[in-house]
């Protein structure tokens, strides 16, 4: 008998559906391709269920046969890198953009982009919600020497379209007369506060503010790039709204900035 750990390997790739990978031990290859079977089938199964359930609009929009089926090719072409099937299927939305029965809906990457941004904020590291006092004990003359750290679950995206409003009536079954896509460019927050994931649709100025956040600018700077976008709009209330959405977590200097952009498409 091999090693354990060459066993495991080989009955890995075996499962995936490579049949020359077989184990070489078996002495009778039809027999072993046939108990093979139902170890595949099961194994295709709930990977294709894993996919469907963290895809819900995508779902909605293909069917679930459609999607079972779309969700078998992938597995075969990208498959799993760990037994933890909740963050399976991270490059699902980039995958899909080459697959080709989705190349006549090519809202459908982005669509999935934006529910594995939900998925992302639901496994994020949980963090203090941000203490506006410690703002206000600030003088303005230093807001050049801060910036703000936003909660790790944010996920920010920007579409040429209204993609972010259809992915929201989809998620969340809005009526059908609503699912609709439109040509305004909208930006999209995706964040857990505490114990559920939210979304909205970021006005510019707050879209830009986060950007700058994430970038690492200071708090200045940050200010300066929604006032860039809104010259003539109420930051201070702009600022007020997004405190209370729980985006923020710390008031850091500077010197610690580092970047986050991973999490922002």
């Amino acid at each position: 008998m091999p090693e354990p750990d060459l066993f495991l390997d080989a009955f890995a790739e075996a499962l995936s559906g490579h049949d020359n990978a077989l184990l070489p031990w078996w002495p009778d290859r039809t027999r072993g391709l046939e108990g093979l079977s139902v170890y595949r089938n099961t194994v295709a199964k709930g990977l294709s269920d894993a996919l469907i359930a963290s895809y819900p609009s995508v779902e909605t929009i293909v069917g679930a046969d459609w999607l079972r089926e779309a969700a078998q090719v992938f597995a075969r072409d990208i498959p799993p890198v760990s037994g933890v099937l909740v963050d399976y299927g991270a490059a699902f939305a980039d995958w899909l953009g080459g697959f080709a029965p989705a190349s006549s809906m090519p809202f459908l990457p982005g669509l999935a982009r934006l529910d594995r941004m939900w998925t992302e904020a639901h496994l994020a590291a949980d963090a203090p919600a941000f203490d506006p006092q410690t703002l206000m004990a600030l003088s303005a003359e230093r807001f050049d020497e801060v910036r703000l750290s936003l909660m790790p679950s944010v996920r920010l995206a920007r579409f040429a379209t209204s993609l972010p409003d259809l992915w929201q009536a989809l998620r969340f079954q809005a009526p059908a007369d609503v699912l609709e896509l439109g040509d305004a460019p909208q930006s999209i927050l995706i964040w857990r506060p505490f114990d559920a994931v939210r979304s909205r649709v970021l006005c510019p100025a707050a879209s830009a503010f986060l950007d700058a956040c994430h970038r690492g600018d200071s708090l200045a700077q940050a200010a300066a790039s929604a006032r860039t976008c809104n010259p003539t709009g109420d930051l201070s209330a702009c600022f007020a709204d997004l405190i209370s959405l729980n985006v923020f977590t710390t008031l850091i200097p500077l010197e610690d900035t580092h970047n986050d952009r991973a999490r922002f498409v």
